[in-house]
């Protein structure tokens, strides 16, 4: 090989180096890197030093960068004047001819090659390529720190002039890192059926302040209320039919609710139910759960009343609905709703409409459309139909024929999906 060849193909190698790492550290999970810093060995201890100073090593690789993308320029330059010099059937050529075909032909070769190609595989293998490349990045690091220090410094005292502070880039964990390494880790597990409880419960952590009300809420449909009018000894026969604790109280309508009677009261022989009358919250749809169980603790209340834009009654959600959002289903034993959910093939399930479209994706690996202005299987089907359909009706929505198994005037209650060959 030619020395010149060399020293082109070395720089370009260089130049890949530079850029992929660069890419690569602003890409690569935090978490990862902060796991990978407490592990013992030369590895661990070249990531510290890369990590301590993020401003630092970026500027390490834009020098590295720059140098080997001169030295490639020189030498590249010289080795295409030559091929076309010899090779070329152009008879009285300019120099402005060659120097623009030098240009095109350096820079389609380094964006190919150095840019391009480098930055796609080392952002998609970010965390692999920073474990890999430790060694050479931190040869490099100390290799070119006089320059690195030289820049930054001039760099530093050009800001100052303008009041910008330099070099506050620090290593900081978001929520979304966080989120997306636990995924991953998730993912990689091949027993899923048996993660442990802790890792769902940070995952739902993770997630508990994007979820609205009118996700953990009790539909109205789903509301046991009674008439403030009501005696008391047909209310008591409630408590007992029910099971429930709390029976919530309203006047003339349940858009109109007043408070909520606990069946402890009860025992203390009120002569009205204005006399065991409790107060509740009321929270608009919209409010973030962690929010509404702030109002709650601070409003000494164990239940709230969801508001539509309209003011009406939409549900009811209670610090028993906010808690399960983190640990999951709580039943006691008076808990009696049962959702049905049963797969009856490799491509057919049998539903409860009331099963949330999230929980029947990640359960059953579907791809169900998600959207904000639903939130289970039934609203689904009511979203893009714009009807409650009838028994026996087959919907096509996103590749899944959905049959209607049993329903109710207002309300879809069992459904059969079925996986067609478009949404595989």
């Amino acid at each position: 090989m030619h020395t010149t060849d060399l020293v082109i193909l070395v720089c370009l190698l260089l130049s890949a180096f530079f850029s992929g790492m660069e890419i690569a550290f602003v890409a690569s999970n935090r978490i990862f890197l902060e796991i990978e810093k407490q592990q013992k060995g030369l590895r661990a201890l070249g990531l510290k030093l890369l990590t301590k100073n993020p401003s630092r090593f970026i500027a390490t690789m834009l020098v590295g960068n720059n140098i080997a993308l001169v030295v490639y320029g020189i030498f590249m330059g010289d080795r295409i004047l030559q091929l076309l010099v010899q090779q070329s059937y152009l008879t009285g050529s300019t120099e402005f001819l060659l120097l623009f075909y030098q240009t095109l032909i350096s820079t389609g070769i380094i964006l190919l090659t150095a840019e391009f190609l480098p930055k796609v595989f080392f952002q998609l293998y970010a965390n692999t390529f920073m474990k890999i490349f430790v060694a050479p990045a931190a040869f490099f690091y100390f290799l070119l720190s006089p320059i690195t220090a030289l820049i930054i410094a001039l760099t530093d005292s050009i800001l100052k002039r303008f009041g910008v502070a330099a070099d506050q880039v620090q290593l900081s964990i978001s929520k979304v890192e966080l989120g997306n390494y636990i995924e991953e880790q998730v993912e990689r597990t091949k027993d899923k059926e048996n993660l442990d409880a802790e890792i769902q419960i940070f995952q739902n952590a993770l997630e508990f302040s994007e979820v609205k009300a009118r996700e953990a809420m009790v539909p109205r449909a789903e509301i046991t209320a009674v008439d403030q009018s009501i005696a008391l000894k047909e209310l008591y026969d409630i408590f007992v039919s029910t099971g429930f604790s709390k029976i919530l109280v309203y006047k003339d309508t349940i858009d109109d609710i007043i408070g909520y009677v606990h069946a402890f009261e009860l025992f203390k022989k009120p002569k009205k139910i204005q006399h065991a009358l409790l107060p509740v919250a009321f929270v608009p749809e919209p409010m973030p759960v962690n929010k509404v169980l702030k109002v709650l603790t601070k409003q000494h209340k164990s239940i709230a009343v969801v508001l539509d834009e309209y003011g009406g009654t939409a549900g009811i959600v209670t610090l028993e609905d906010i808690v399960e959002e983190l640990f999951g289903e709580i039943e006691d034993e008076h808990d009696h709703m049962q959702l049905y959910e049963k797969q009856l093939s490799e491509n057919r399930f049998e539903f409860s409409a009331r099963l949330e479209v999230d929980y029947l994706n990640k359960t059953y690996q579907l791809n169900l459309p998600e959207d904000e202005f639903y939130e289970t299987l039934g609203g689904l089907i009511v979203f893009n139909t714009e009807e409650i359909p009838e028994k026996n009706a087959k919907i096509e929505i996103a590749g899944y024929t959905m049959t209607i198994k049993n329903v109710a005037s207002n309300k879809i209650e069992r459904i059969v999906v079925e996986v067609t060959e478009k949404a595989k």
